[in-house]
C-alpha cells in the first residue's frame, strides 16, 4: 500500500510569496562560505545539509492523498483540494484507468480541484465517488454551474458512479471503513485496511474525550493502525482560542496516537497562514513534545507535497 500526499493545506491554498522565496535565498547565502563553492560535489554536500523549509517547501495545494495497491491500475482518492490538479498531471508507472474518490465533508478546500481533474474529461475514464452523506452527487454539481464555475459537470466525459456509504466498501482486495468525527458540519474519517496493514486518513477532526475512551468501537477502528494522517492545525494557543472550530493542535494528535498505539502520525492539514520555518518549527516541537512525555513506539511526520510513504 502506497500512499502519497499531493496536497496538505487546510482552508484555502497558499502559494509561495515572492518575498518568502527571497528569504529563502537570503538565508541561504548566509550560510554559504567560499569553500562550499569549490566544487560540484561540495556545492550539493552544502544544499544537502540545509534545513528542508530553506531547500525544499511543504506545499501550498489544499487537502488531496492517494493510496495505490502494488501493479493496480485503479487509484484510492482521498478528497479533491487543489492537489488533485497535480495527481491528474502526474505520470504514473502504471496509468490509473479508475478512480475510487472518497470525501471526508464537502468544504471548499476538500472538493475545490475536482473541475480541474484532467482525467475526469477522459471518456475512458471511471470514477467512482464515495461519501456517507447523502447529498454527495447534490453537492459536486452544485460547485460546477454558473456562477460559481463555467462549466457544468456533464461536460465531463469519464463514467461516473455516485455511492452512498452505509456500511464499509470492499474494493481492489481492501476494505474502506468510515466514522463521523467531530467537525462543523460533520466530517468522516476513512480507514483502509489491506492485508495486515491499516490506514487512517482524518482530517478536519476536533479530537474530543470520547475518541480516546478505550471502548470496543473506538479500538476496532484506531487500535494499532500503522499510518494515522490527522489534522494538526493549529499550535496549543491557537487550540485553546478556536475551540470547537473542528481541528486539533500537534500535541493532541500526538497524545491520541499514542493513547491508540498508533504506529506512524502524520501532521496534516496544515494553516495557510504557515510558511515553511513555522510548519517545521511546529514539527520539531512536536518531536520535542514525544520525547519529554517519554513517549515510545511512534514515529511522527510533517505532511509534504510530494511524500510517499509505502506500508
Amino acid at each position: 500500500m502506497r500512499v502519497k500526499f499531493w496536497g496538505v493545506r487546510g482552508s484555502l491554498p497558499s502559494p509561495l510569496h515572492s518575498i518568502q522565496i527571497k528569504n529563502k535565498i537570503n538565508d541561504v547565502l548566509e550560510k554559504l562560505t567560499p569553500n562550499d563553492l569549490q566544487s560540484p560535489e561540495k556545492r550539493e554536500l552544502f544544499l544537502s545539509g540545509l534545513p528542508y523549509w530553506l531547500y525544499g517547501t511543504v506545499g501550498g495545494n489544499t487537502s488531496c492523498v492517494t493510496v495505490q495497491f502494488k501493479d493496480c491500475s485503479e487509484l484510492l482518492v482521498f478528497d479533491t483540494g487543489s492537489g488533485i490538479r497535480e495527481m491528474g498531471a502526474a505520470k504514473f508507472r502504471v496509468k490509473p484507468s479508475r478512480y475510487h474518490i472518497f470525501y471526508s465533508h464537502f468544504h471548499w478546500d476538500h472538493l475545490m480541484g475536482f473541475p480541474f481533474f484532467i482525467p475526469a474529461y477522459n471518456p475512458s475514464v471511471e470514477i467512482d465517488f464515495y461519501s456517507p452523506f447523502p447529498e454527495l452527487e447534490k453537492n459536486l454539481h452544485g460547485q460546477m454551474k454558473p456562477p460559481y464555475f463555467p462549466i457544468v459537470m456533464e461536460t465531463m466525459k469519464s463514467k461516473k458512479r455516485f455511492n452512498i456509504m452505509t456500511k464499509p466498501v470492499e474494493l481492489l482486495g481492501a476494505t474502506v471503513f468510515y466514522r463521523k468525527m467531530n467537525h462543523p458540519g460533520d466530517s468522516y474519517s476513512f480507514k483502509v485496511k489491506y492485508g495486515k496493514r491499516s490506514f487512517i486518513y482524518a482530517t478536519d477532526t476536533e479530537l474530543s474525550p470520547n475518541d480516546f475512551f478505550k471502548n470496543d468501537e473506538n479500538a476496532a477502528f484506531f487500535s494499532g493502525v500503522d499510518l494515522m494522517v490527522i489534522d494538526s492545525q493549529y499550535t496549543v494557543g491557537e487550540a485553546i482560542e478556536k475551540y470547537n472550530w473542528g481541528h486539533n493542535s500537534f500535541n493532541t494528535a500526538v497524545d491520541f496516537a499514542a493513547n491508540w498505539n498508533i504506529k506512524h502520525v502524520v501532521l496534516f492539514h496544515h494553516d495557510p497562514e504557515y510558511d515553511d520555518q513555522k510548519l517545521y518549527e511546529i514539527f520539531q516541537s512536536a518531536r520535542t513534545y514525544i520525547e519529554r512525555m517519554n513517549i515510545k513506539g511512534i514515529k511522527i511526520s510533517l505532511a509534504v507535497e510530494g511524500m510517499d510513504i509505502t506500508l
